[in-house]
Formats: structure tokens, sequence, C-alpha cells
């Protein structure tokens, strides 16, 4: 049975929350690689742009991870 023709069940909530996870690593280590390139370019190497960025990166995941929870149905 294709996913999109599941009703409710934990299968459909576990792989969303994959996803969450996945796309938060993602995001979070671009923001960081971002955060420290600006750092290293623009900043004399401090280190609140890189933390900065990282935080960006996972608080975007953090919202569409709850969009996309909150859209099971």
């Amino acid at each position: 049975m294709p996913a999109n023709e599941m009703g409710f069940s934990e299968e459909q909530v576990g792989v969303k929350l994959d996803r969450c996870v996945s796309d938060t690593i993602v995001k979070g280590s671009g923001g960081l690689i971002i955060g420290s390139v600006v750092s290293l370019l623009f900043l004399r190497r401090r280190l609140w742009p890189a933390w900065l960025g990282a935080g960006f990166g996972v608080g975007v995941a953090y919202s569409t991870c709850e969009n996309n929870l909150n859209s099971v149905k």
C-alpha cells in the first residue's frame, strides 16, 4: 500500500521523524558552515557567527518539522 493511501499510523509518523532528524542535521550543518565561512572571511575568526548560523539552521528545521508533524491526520 503506498504511503499516501495509508491512514494515520505509527509508520507514517516514524518516517516523518526520520526526515526531521536528517533535515535538522543538514540545515544545522549548513548554517554552521556558512557561519564559519563568514567568520573566517569577515570577522577575524570569532565563534559567534558559526553558532548563530547553526542556530538559524536548526530553527528552520524545527519549524519545518513542526509543520510536517502537524499535517499528519
